[in-house]
């Protein structure tokens, strides 16, 4: 069961959007203590994370960012607050591109 379901639309491209993973991984791994693993895909990226209590994916298209999360019982308390930042962090990002 996903916790956290987010998505945002770009114009970037797939190519675009690959140069934004750096940034996004540095982000989750400094920050956010996520062990992150990215895969490159024809049509489709993917950027797999977890750290105790949460796991989820980020799908890459040339179109949008798609983020789907699961929480353990521990961070479900704070889902409203997850939610906020990382969508405070995803429009950055976008807005900086």
């Amino acid at each position: 069961m996903t916790d956290i379901h987010m998505q945002r639309e770009h114009t970037l491209g797939l190519s675009g959007a690959r140069k934004l993973v750096p940034e996004w991984i540095e982000q989750a791994e400094a920050r956010m203590g996520m062990a992150c693993t990215y895969t490159e895909g024809a049509s489709q990226d993917e950027i797999a994370f977890e750290r105790p209590g949460v796991s989820g994916t980020v799908h890459i298209t040339d179109s949008s960012f798609v983020l789907e999360a699961e929480l353990g019982f521990l961070f479900s308390a704070f889902k409203g607050k997850i939610e906020t930042e990382v969508a405070r962090r995803m429009d950055k990002m976008l807005s900086q591109a």
